[in-house]
C-alpha cells in the first residue's frame, strides 16, 4: 500500500525536486550578480589638486558601496578617448570638457543614455533647465554637469566705488555711461578699464572671452549657436557689431591706460592687478571667476567681497537677461552596468558635489548644493549665478575648432592695432573657417 502511494505521485515529487534543483542554485546566484558594486574606469584630463578633490569627491561611494573608481588622467583627452572609442575600448565614464564631444559620441550611438537609469524628475528638480537642455540630444538626456567655470564677472574694488560714489552698473548702456563718467571725472582711478591679451602663443583670448560674452547677451543662445557651429559668416552685421562693442571699451580714448599698446603688452593676468593696486589704475576688469585666485595670490591681505569682487556682465538685451558664458565638465557613460549606474547617480548628487565644493575650486550647478558649503562669498555668488542661469553657452572659442580659434585670436591682435582694418579681418577669418569646418 505504501508502495502504490508513492508510485502514484512519482511524476509530481520528480518534478518538484527538478525545479527545486534547477531553479533554485539559479535565483540564489544572479539576483547577487545583479547587484554587485565593482570597478569603474573613468577617463578625464583632471590631474593634480583636481584629483585629488575628485577623489575625496568619489570616496563616500567607494566605502558605502564596496565599489572602486579607477582614474585615468590624460592631457591629450580628446585624442585618447577617439582611439579607445574607435577601438571598441570605451572607458566606462568620460569627464569630457565641453558639450561638443557628447554630442559627437550620442549621434554616433556610442553613448548610454543616462535617462536610462536616472531619475529624470529628480535631475530637472536639481538642474536649471539650460543645463538639462545642454546634456540632451534629440531630445535623450546623456549628460550630467559637475563642475562649472563663469566667465560672466567684471572684477572691481567695492571700496573704490564707495568712495567715488560709483553704481554698479546693470545694463551695457549703464556701464558705458559710467566709463564716460570715470574718464570725466579724473579721479583715482581715472581709467574705467583694465584690458590685457597677452598670453604667449594665446595672445588675445580674454578679448575673444569679451566678445562671446557680448554676442550671447545681445543676440541669444540661437545666433550665439549659429556663430559657434559656422552657419553664420564672421562678416555677418551682427558678428561685426560684436567686435565693435569690445572695440568701444578697448579703443575709446581715455578707456584703458596705456591705450592700445598697452593692451597687447600686457599679460591677462597681471591685468587684474590695476583695479585693486594702491593706488588703483584702472576701475574694473572683465575675466572669468579664477580671476580671485589671481587677486587673492597677489594682494594676500584684501577680503573677498570687501576689498575685490565681481558683478554679474550687464544685460544687453532685456531678453538674455541671465546669459552667461562659461566653462563646464559633463559626465557620459559608454557602458552600461551596475556599477556605473551607481557610480553615475552619485556624481549628480548634491552631497557628492559639495564635498568638492567645500575643498574649494569647485562651482556645482546642481541647484540643492548649499551656498553655506562654498568657501567664500566670491564662490558662493559664482555658484549663484551658473545655477540661476537661463541661458548658459561654453566659450565660442573653445568650441571651434583649432583653426578657427587661432585665427580669432590673430585677428583680435589685428583690430586692437588698427581698428579700421576689420572688415578685412573678419573675410580673413571667414576664410578660414570656410576650410576648417568642411
Amino acid at each position: 500500500m505504501m508502495i502504490k502511494i508513492f508510485s502514484g505521485n512519482y511524476k509530481w515529487l520528480l518534478t518538484l525536486v527538478l525545479i527545486a534543483v534547477m531553479v533554485f542554485p539559479v535565483a540564489c546566484t544572479s539576483a547577487p550578480a545583479e547587484n554587485t558594486i565593482g570597478s569603474v574606469e573613468v577617463l578625464g584630463e583632471w590631474g593634480g589638486e583636481e584629483l585629488t578633490s575628485f577623489q575625496a569627491m568619489v570616496a563616500p561611494w567607494e566605502s558605502d558601496t564596496g565599489g572602486q573608481m579607477n582614474f585615468t588622467g590624460t592631457r591629450d583627452f580628446i585624442a585618447v578617448l577617439t582611439t579607445r572609442v574607435q577601438a571598441n575600448n570605451p572607458p566606462d565614464v568620460a569627464i569630457l570638457p565641453n558639450p561638443g564631444t557628447m554630442q559627437e559620441y550620442a549621434n554616433s550611438g556610442d553613448l548610454v543614455p543616462l535617462s536610462n537609469f536616472l531619475d529624470m524628475t529628480t535631475i530637472n528638480q536639481n538642474y536649471a533647465k539650460g543645463w538639462v537642455d545642454l546634456g540632451t540630444v534629440n531630445g535623450i538626456f546623456y549628460a550630467v554637469f559637475i563642475k562649472a567655470a563663469d566667465k560672466g564677472t567684471v572684477w572691481y574694488n567695492p571700496k573704490t566705488f564707495s568712495a567715488n560714489g560709483w553704481t554698479v552698473p546693470e545694463t551695457w548702456d549703464d556701464m558705458i555711461a559710467l566709463s564716460d563718467q570715470i574718464v570725466a571725472e579724473n579721479k583715482v582711478p581715472a581709467a574705467p578699464w583694465s584690458v590685457a591679451v597677452e598670453s604667449g602663443a594665446a595672445s588675445g583670448w580674454p578679448a575673444t572671452d569679451w566678445m562671446a560674452e557680448i554676442l550671447l547677451r545681445k543676440y541669444g543662445g540661437d545666433v550665439y549657436d549659429q556663430f559657434v557651429n559656422h552657419e553664420i559668416a564672421w562678416t555677418d552685421p551682427k558678428i561685426k557689431d560684436m567686435w565693435e562693442m569690445f572695440g568701444k571699451i578697448a579703443l575709446t580714448d581715455g578707456y584703458v591706460p596705456g591705450g592700445a599698446s598697452a593692451i597687447l603688452a600686457t599679460n591677462f593676468q597681471d591685468g587684474t592687478y590695476l583695479p585693486f593696486e594702491d593706488p588703483p589704475k584702472a576701475a574694473m576688469d572683465y575675466l572669468g571667476d579664477f580671476t580671485a585666485g589671481f587677486i587673492s595670490t597677489q594682494f594676500p591681505d584684501l577680503v573677498a567681497g570687501e576689498d575685490y569682487s565681481f558683478f554679474p556682465f550687464p544685460t544687453i538685451t532685456a531678453q538674455y537677461s541671465g546669459g552667461v558664458t562659461g566653462g563646464a565638465n559633463l559626465v557620459v557613460v559608454f557602458n552600461d552596468t551596475p556599477t556605473v549606474r551607481s557610480f553615475v547617480e552619485y556624481l549628480s548628487t548634491a552631497d557628492a558635489q559639495s564635498i568638492w565644493v567645500k575643498r574649494g575650486g569647485f562651482t556645482s550647478v546642481n541647484n540643492k548644493v548649499s551656498l553655506n558649503d562654498y568657501p567664500d562669498v566670491l564662490t558662493r555668488a559664482a555658484a549663484q549665478q551658473l545655477t540661476g542661469a537661463t541661458l548658459f553657452r561654453f566659450g565660442a572659442g573653445d568650441s571651434m575648432p583649432s583653426a578657427v580659434q587661432t585665427a580669432w585670436w590673430a585677428g583680435v591682435l589685428a583690430y586692437i592695432q588698427d581698428p579700421s582694418q576689420l572688415d578685412s579681418i573678419l573675410a580673413d577669418i571667414e576664410s578660414t573657417a570656410k576650410t576648417a569646418y568642411q
